[in-house]
């Protein structure tokens, strides 16, 4: 892996040494760097869960991806830099109260003197690494995280102000490989059911809010504001795509 090249894409510029405080920095980094995006899905370019595949994409071509790509890469980027990295299985939360199959995201524990739940591929979410081992409240400027155990699981909840506790997804602290997800991905890339095949989205975090573009909707949060339009035509959606998250197609 050619780390420079993977540094400047996410502009990092703080320490390389595999400590807490660098996890924190490459994490946040490149959440606000990389998009949360499915375009790939829809422009029908297959997605192919190979390192080489993904540094190309994401590195190379300034793409974003999906859990899948995104922390797949990531992994691979900190394990260069001497983390212990494992990659977990994670079921998202469904409406009705339930969890999705396991291999329907991918998480990261990175292991130091203790263990660390780290995630850039799970769009608006927690945007510095949460302790696993922990089961008190985790604040993370408005917004509250908790770790709890639940049989074999660990459940992710999330509260935002003084809002409800709401699951994000459950996950347990087997090892998994990289190809352990190629059944899954494909049906996210296939599958009429999924999320991912029912509508375009791009999602970035930025140092003051979130944009989001879903399909032609463009979502823009500035601390506790949202600004919400519908874009005018496939032209706008292309100046917003290279305006916003860098992206041409």
């Amino acid at each position: 892996m050619e780390i420079k090249a993977y540094i400047k894409r996410i502009n990092y510029k703080g320490s390389l040494e595999p400590t807490v405080e660098t996890l924190r920095g490459l994490q946040l980094a490149h959440l606000q760097t990389v998009p949360f995006e499915n375009l790939s899905i829809h422009a029908k370019e297959p997605i192919l869960l190979q390192e080489d595949s993904l540094f190309e994409k994401i590195v190379m071509r300034k793409r974003g991806g999906f859990c899948y790509e995104l922390n797949g890469l990531f992994a691979a980027l900190l394990r260069e830099l001497g983390f212990e990295v494992t990659m977990l299985s994670a079921g998202v939360a469904k409406n009705d109260g339930g969890f999705g199959p396991d291999f329907d995201h991918m998480t990261l524990m990175v292991s130091l003197e203790e263990r660390w739940l780290v995630d850039v591929g799970f769009g608006d979410s927690f945007q510095q690494p949460l302790l696993i081992d922990s089961r008190d409240v985790q604040l993370q400027g408005v917004r509250s995280y908790q770790i709890n155990d639940d049989g074999k699981y660990l459940v992710l909840k999330e509260k935002k102000n003084e809002g409800d506790w709401n699951a994000q997804y459950r996950f347990y602290l087997h090892p998994c490989e990289l190809g352990d997800y190629e059944e899954m991905c494909r049906y996210h890339q296939t599958s009429p059911q999924s999320t991912f095949t029912q509508k375009r989205l791009c999602s970035i975090a930025k140092p003051n809010g979130r944009t989001t573009l879903s399909d032609m909707r463009l979502i823009e949060t500035i601390g506790e504001e949202k600004f919400e339009r519908t874009l005018a035509d496939d032209t706008e959606y292309k100046t917003v795509l290279k305006k916003e998250f860098v992206i041409f197609m």
